[in-house]
């Protein structure tokens, strides 16, 4: 049960990214009242939650009501994230959220960043469903869907801990630090990533 905690923690940690989402929330909400910036962190988590929650709670019934079988999602939950950890490794994904953070903040109708780009897609982006749908899918049985669940819950408390902490945290990691940790956790993305292709392979032909 450890295990199984301790590998959704990190797959969840890894997609979500608390490190890197603390640096564009900190750019976003540069100079408003710590009152403000504790609203938008507490909001954009509360969305981000209810949206994750809900497709580990109804994603598989989504997903056969579509006709698509749990090994082919996983085949392709796993190239998607495989395509994400290869962003992470190369920081492209970095660059992609710093140009989305600035032409929001660019926008005075932006003023509540909570939604966008915060909770959608920051946090709760395809990368993140696509991780909570594919463990729960692979869960056996209501204690290990709950354990998954839980580890969901460990992650979005710790990033939200990452967005009220946002500005002094910055100061004490700085760029490097926290180009080196995506670069690092991209690489472990990329190794789950293709353990689920390999998973939803097997599934499928043997």
């Amino acid at each position: 049960m450890l295990a199984l905690f301790l590998s959704a923690f990190v797959t969840f940690f890894v997609v979500i990214d608390p490190p890197g989402c603390a640096p564009i929330f900190a750019s976003l909400t540069g100079g408003s009242p710590k009152s403000h910036r504790r609203a938008m962190a507490l909001r954009s988590t509360f969305v981000a939650a209810i949206i994750l929650f809900s497709f580990a709670i109804f994603g598989e019934a989504f997903l056969g009501a579509l006709g698509i079988s749990l090994d082919a999602f996983r085949v392709a939950g796993g190239v998607m994230l495989f395509l994400i950890a290869l962003e992470m490794v190369f920081e492209k994904r970095t660059e992609r959220r710093t140009h989305r953070a600035e032409d929001v903040k660019a926008d005075p109708e932006h003023e509540d960043i909570s939604i966008f780009p915060m909770a959608i897609p920051m946090i709760a982006g395809p990368g993140s469903i696509a991780s909570v749908m594919l463990l729960t899918a692979r869960s056996q049985g209501v204690t290990q869907s709950l354990i998954v669940l839980s580890a969901l819950a460990s992650v979005l408390l710790v990033n939200l801990g990452a967005l009220l902490a946002a500005a002094p945290m910055m100061k004490l990691l700085g760029y490097r630090v926290e180009a080196m940790i995506t670069r690092v956790l991209g690489v472990v993305l990329a190794a789950l990533a293709a353990q689920f292709v390999i998973d939803g392979i097997k599934a499928s032909f043997f």
